[in-house]
């Protein structure tokens, strides 16, 4: 017993110690698991790197390398455009084209605060024009990229995926990416009218040549739904002479946004791909991501510059450096024992939320992908035993980890913060806190009720 509370004080350490220094998470797990694996369990160097996720690399590698060139040739340009324009106005609608966006990208294999960074500024600034809820639009640009989060392509469902099934447990890839989905698109509901969504209804913008976005210059006016034209003028505009004011952007010029070149095309192509083969193929994500990365690099050499520093590097070591040190406290039974003593709780769903409730909070202060890979191993003895269904049990600990990144303090939340209009960010902040302290209680106990309880053996 002594051995096993020196791994999990190990594990504490390093989630306290990454959280409150800037010692980055996967560094500090990498060293970890050569101190406790050299002198607790025995181990030498081969030892602890055979547990060394390489799939799991290969996986992280691919998809953010693809992501960086896809950003690089335009690609996510073009997506950002052709959805904006799509909505023709409808305010309404301008913050759903950002969670279907940012949960289009992460399910293709962008890392969460990657495609957080990308388009909540693009976000923000349609509330600077429109009169959108910062809170509002943050939360669904957070929760869209949660939404897309758990895709068999992506980063957090490909951790999870390969955690389920290194740990020989039932999964259900498609169902994960589904339920998470379905779940992040109620939670947005949700947002949307307690945060002045209901305010949006029946209000259009209209660009005389810059689309819905207002990207392109020209004209710019707000309809107000039966009452004549409201115009929609930068800061500083002032109102002409009369009643009704006409705002004047920059000259409109006729290309009203990115076109979808040769390079553009191959890469929607090429990611449709790596998503369909993963989910109904079964092909390796990475080593197809690192195809299309090849194909592309041919096709277009210029886009590909610069690609490799942008893969989310950071990312790769977090993860590969927690399930590495897991590695190590599998192979010391750490985790049999730890899974037997949850599993001694008289009540199996009990003990399921208490789970759940871990990863949330502990998530809401740390990394969401580092909680992935150090949970889901610990619930393995838990579910052997049949009385909990394991499938429901990953979707509602995947779902309770990751809903809680609205949290100011995790990196997307830190991220629309920054973003928010300078003199709405402590208000922002402040909402966001809120919002996702509340997340780490609701949404556990909700997650629990909808794919647990059901599932009771």
């Amino acid at each position: 017993m002594a051995d096993h509370l020196i791994a999990i004080g190990a594990l504490v350490l390093i989630f306290t110690i990454s959280t409150f220094t800037s010692v980055h998470m996967g560094a500090l797990a990498l060293v970890a698991a050569f101190a406790v694996g050299s002198s607790v369990a025995g181990e030498n160097a081969d030892d602890v790197f055979g547990g060394f996720p390489g799939d799991l690399f290969v996986v992280l590698v691919g998809v953010t390398f693809l992501f960086a060139i896809a950003k690089n040739n335009g690609t996510i340009e073009w997506l950002v455009h052709a959805a904006t324009r799509a909505v023709r106005g409808r305010i309404a609608l301008i913050p759903w084209v950002m969670f279907l966006i940012t949960a289009a990208l992460t399910a293709v294999g962008a890392v969460v605060p990657a495609a957080v960074g990308v388009i909540a500024p693009i976000g923000m600034s349609f509330c600077v024009r429109y009169g959108i809820s910062p809170l509002l639009m943050g939360l669904l640009v957070i929760n869209g990229a949660s939404a897309g989060g758990f895709s068999p392509a992506s980063v957090f469902g490909s951790i999870t995926n390969g955690v389920v099934e290194r740990n020989d447990l039932p999964g259900n890839p498609g169902l994960l990416f589904l339920m998470s989905f379905l779940f992040n698109v109620a939670l947005s509901v949700v947002a949307y009218f307690l945060f002045g969504g209901r305010s949006l209804l029946g209000r259009r913008a209209e660009d005389g040549g810059g689309g819905a976005a207002g990207t392109g210059g020209a004209l710019a006016t707000e309809s107000a739904g039966g009452g004549g034209s409201v115009p929609v003028a930068p800061a500083g505009t002032a109102p002409a002479p009369g009643g009704t004011t006409t705002v004047a952007f920059a000259p409109a010029t006729t290309d009203v946004g990115p076109r979808l070149d040769r390079s553009r095309a191959l890469t929607l192509i090429g990611l449709l791909g790596m998503v369909a083969g993963a989910l109904f193929l079964d092909y390796n994500v990475g080593l197809m991501a690192f195809t299309v990365v090849v194909v592309l690099t041919l096709v277009d050499a210029d886009a590909a510059k610069g690609a490799v520093d942008r893969c989310a590097w950071s990312t790769v070591l977090l993860v590969c450096g927690v399930v590495t040190f897991v590695g190590v406290m599998e192979r010391m039974g750490t985790i049999n024992w730890l899974g037997d003593s949850v599993a001694k709780i008289d009540s199996p769903l009990i003990g399921a939320l208490l789970i759940c409730l871990i990863g949330a909070v502990v998530s809401a202060f740390a990394s969401t992908t580092g909680i992935l890979g150090a949970l889901i191993p610990l619930a393995v003895p838990f579910l052997m035993d049949g009385q909990v269904g394991a499938v429901g049990l990953i979707i509602a600990l995947a779902v309770s980890s990751s809903v809680v990144d609205s949290s100011p303090l995790s990196t997307s939340g830190a991220l629309v913060t920054a973003n928010a209009p300078e003199e709405q960010r402590p208000q922002v902040f402040s909402a966001l806190m809120k919002w996702g302290m509340s997340m780490a209680v609701i949404a556990p106990v909700a997650t629990w009720a909808l794919f647990v309880v059901p599932g009771q053996g």
